[in-house]
């Protein structure tokens, strides 16, 4: 749009940016002091509104039990809601590093595998950081990336329009590609809630445990992002800082933890809600 204000930032900006990273949950306890919160949120939160998509892997395990077994290749899965986005978007952008990882030197997922930015506000990223690709890529990019291990985060995210220096934000979809050790979102228990309401389940997703569970503590070991889950009473509990990305699903060895999606309809109300935030046409 011919109203677009271009501020893409210099690459001495973005370095002081993963200098600062390391400290990251030093600055989300301090939004808990009431005015300092205020104002972080108003500057780089403000109209956010975030989902984590369940692991397919985990995911289908659930909408196989709720279809018809005769409609195999008709099976919605969450990583559907990324593509139809991908697909009404007019512009996308993959950017060379995943700055949570690259800050954190991250020795478990790959550090180059970054964000994939939709909308026109993406054309001007700075081009040092990342590159245009077509329909085709972004979806073999996204791909790549769940092979990876890595969960998609989706949605509008105010922070992302700043350290990059474009805009609008609300022309400019975050498809985040997370992993449990570098997360930006591991502040979420720490953050003041305001801002963590921000990011959330997406919708109908439900994380339970079952009398499976033996105590073992593995899903406890750095395998929720949000240390969502603990030991009580020598069983693990799900607590409300649960995001529904399944990996503790996937970790489980007594399949004790399920993730369920009870809502037929979270394709179509996902993007509905992430397209209500954010026009990538």
């Amino acid at each position: 749009m011919s109203d677009r204000i271009v501020m893409a930032r210099p690459l001495w900006f973005v370095e002081i940016i993963k200098k600062t990273f390391p400290n990251i949950q030093i600055i989300a306890k301090l939004t808990n002091v009431p005015i300092i919160g205020r104002i972080v949120d108003k500057m780089m939160f403000e109209g956010d509104d975030i989902i984590y998509l369940p692991k397919d892997s985990v995911a289908k395990k659930t909408i196989e039990l709720n279809q018809p077994i005769d409609r195999p290749d008709e099976m919605t899965l969450p990583s559907d809601v990324v593509h139809k986005l991908i697909d009404e978007a007019s512009f996308h952008w993959i950017m060379n590093f995943c700055i949570c990882r690259d800050s954190s030197d991250c020795k478990d997922y790959p550090q180059n595998y970054g964000c994939l930015f939709l909308g026109e506000a993406a054309k001007d990223i700075n081009p040092d950081l990342g590159r245009p690709v077509t329909k085709d890529e972004a979806h073999a990019y996204v791909r790549k990336c769940r092979d990876a291990g890595l969960v998609h985060l989706i949605g509008r995210n105010k922070l992302d329009s700043m350290w990059l220096g474009v805009s609008p934000s609300d022309r400019l979809l975050t498809v985040c590609n997370c992993c449990p050790c570098c997360c930006l979102w591991r502040i979420l228990p720490h953050v003041n809630p305001e801002i963590g309401r921000k990011v959330t389940k997406m919708v109908g997703v439900e994380v339970t445990v079952n009398d499976n569970c033996t105590g073992c503590g593995l899903c406890t070991q750095d395998i929720c992002f949000v240390n969502a889950i603990s030991l009580v009473n020598g069983k693990a509990v799900i607590g409300v800082e649960c995001r529904g990305c399944g990996r503790c699903v996937e970790i489980c060895p007594e399949d004790a933890i399920e993730l369920t999606i009870e809502d037929q309809e979270f394709f179509e109300k996902s993007v509905e809600r992430v397209s209500s935030k954010v026009d990538v046409k």
